[in-house]
């Protein structure tokens, strides 16, 4: 008679690791303009990891305003350096856990083919432009702050309509509400259609978007490797097919 032994031993020590292979879920604030990248991040990590990812997007100001209120995110991706910055300072992240995971940058965009919109915003030949809130919207700062080195801001006055987020703005263009508009490179460079303009660099400061670590998903196994995954050769790849510049 065979023995038996040797495989119902080996079935026992293993078992114990197998049942302690389990994913967890982790609660992400993302900044609007990050929504289709993020989108596709968290479907490659799934894959890697097995890990579930929440993402709730919004502008960075008001996903700010959240976190300080207590919202139980784990982990932010802003589209500034500022806010992960003062949530570091204010003890709602953990210290020595932000970094920049990609630069963004502004385009003037119209959905219509063939508009000069540098044209248009120049001659003031629309009837409405549309910006994120400079307040709460980091893109909404860099349009505003490139209208004003273009000596454009006066004209543009009374035309100007806000969105709550970069997504909205890129909402009120793609409607029709507004002529045209400033929006993140990301919403529209994977989209053919349309006309363009990519504002120069030099008319607005940098873009840093950072992501930091916060206090509640600091024993978190799922929120520690998304961030690390977001460093990744595999997510950089999919940043920069969005059209965002990474730190080299």
């Amino acid at each position: 008679m065979k023995k038996i032994f040797p495989i119902i031993a080996l079935i026992s020590i293993c078992l114990p690791f197998a049942l302690s292979a389990h994913a967890d879920t982790t609660n992400v604030a993302v900044a609007a303009n990050f929504t289709a990248a993020a989108k596709d991040i968290e479907k490659a990590f799934k894959s890697a990891t097995g890990h579930d990812v929440v993402l709730s997007f919004g502008s960075t100001g008001k996903l700010y305003a959240q976190i300080i209120k207590g919202a139980p995110f784990d982990a932010i991706l802003a589209a500034d350096a500022a806010r992960p910055i003062k949530l570091e300072a204010d003890g709602q992240a953990v210290a020595n856990t932000r970094f920049t995971f990609a630069f963004g940058q502004i385009v003037l965009w119209s959905p219509q083919d063939g508009v000069d919109v540098r044209s248009l915003l120049s001659t003031g030949n629309y009837n409405k432009l549309a910006i994120a809130n400079p307040k709460t919207a980091p893109y909404g700062a860099a349009a505003q702050e490139a209208l004003e080195k273009m000596n454009l801001m006066k004209m543009a006055q009374g035309k100007l309509v806000q969105g709550d987020s970069i997504a909205q703005t890129h909402q009120f263009v793609s409607t029709g509400a507004a002529d045209l508009g400033f929006v993140a490179l990301a919403q529209v460079a994977l989209d053919g259609s349309g006309s363009k303009w990519a504002v120069p660099s030099d008319l607005y400061a940098p873009i840093a978007q950072q992501a930091i670590l916060l206090n509640k998903g600091t024993n978190n196994p799922a929120t520690i490797a998304f961030l690390d995954f977001l460093k990744s050769s595999e997510a950089i790849t999919i940043i920069k097919s969005y059209g965002y510049g990474v730190e080299n």
